[in-house]
């Protein structure tokens, strides 16, 4: 029996979503080992904790960590999966959005909220209700829904009294609704889709949350937008949630290291097993 190939999961923690990878890796010829992505001090030219490893799984629920560790991790010789750059263009709402764009891949309308003037700014420019959300973040938090114009500048008093300056940088955008599909790729294909409902008190719609979800089929406008998303990151591994809207989809943001338990519960879809074979694939 030929030995199975070492992969290092980077991640903070090992999740339900990490465990699972770990234990369908012996199916596709590999060995994942949980890297703690605390404890890597990397930037010495032979990266000691991550050598001997053929390919990294960046699983970083950091969103500033996962891209710096991949782009030392590729500088010292070893390749990532998600790609340095992939990484980086996800970890930063603002710049993803710019580069899908150009691309032609529809993004919803925003405004880039550095000080209180842009705020106003977004305020005249926007229609009410309007979210208010982190450039750099995810899982939901710090996400804000306006409703009203009299507790806007309220609203944004917390943003500048109790965010750092890199936290404060956010974006305003028309809010659309109480759901949003999410969408689970592996290398280039959809392996699942599934759209999340607000539920209870909460108006957010996102899959960490734990709110409403149900499998959607793979409808041709969605696969196309996903299908557009690849083609500016590059084949990889991604959550790609999306808004409708009545000129069709719309990507909210990507995330690059996917929590994938709402939709593979909703899906059915054997999503460890869709990323062990894609990364045996790559290592062939």
């Amino acid at each position: 029996m030929s030995a199975l190939r070492p992969v290092g999961l980077v991640a903070d923690r090992i999740a339900w979503e990490e465990r699972l990878l770990i234990k369908a890796a012996p199916d596709f010829g590999l060995r994942i080992d949980w890297v703690n992505d605390e404890a890597l001090s990397l930037g010495h030219p032979d990266a000691p904790a991550v050598q001997g490893y053929d390919t990294l799984l960046v699983r970083s629920r950091s969103y500033t960590r996962g891209g710096l560790i991949a782009t030392l991790a590729e500088a010292a010789g070893v390749p990532t999966l998600n790609t340095a750059r992939a990484i980086h263009a996800c970890e930063n709402k603002a710049a993803l959005r710019a580069l899908l764009r150009t691309a032609g891949v529809p993004v919803p309308d925003h405004r880039l909220v550095l000080s209180r003037k842009d705020f106003e700014k977004a305020l005249a420019d926007l229609p009410l209700p309007l979210v208010l959300k982190p450039v750099f973040g995810g899982m939901g938090k710090r996400v804000t829904l306006i409703r009203h114009a009299d507790t806007a500048h309220s609203v944004y008093d917390y943003v500048e009294d109790l965010a750092h300056a890199f936290e404060q940088a956010s974006l305003v955008e028309p809010y659309l609704g109480g759901s949003s599909v999410r969408c689970l790729v592996v290398g280039r294909e959809l392996v699942g889709a599934a759209e999340f409902e607000s539920g209870g008190s909460d108006w957010r719609n996102n899959a960490a949350l734990g709110n409403k979800n149900r499998a959607i089929a793979h409808d041709p406008d969605v696969v196309k937008t996903v299908d557009g998303v690849v083609d500016v990151l590059g084949p990889g591994i991604y959550g790609v949630d999306l808004f409708a809207t009545p000129d069709g989809y719309v990507v909210n943001e990507v995330n690059h290291a996917p929590g994938f338990r709402a939709v593979a519960s909703a899906t059915g879809a054997d999503i460890p097993s869709a990323i062990g074979r894609y990364v045996q694939e790559l290592l062939a």
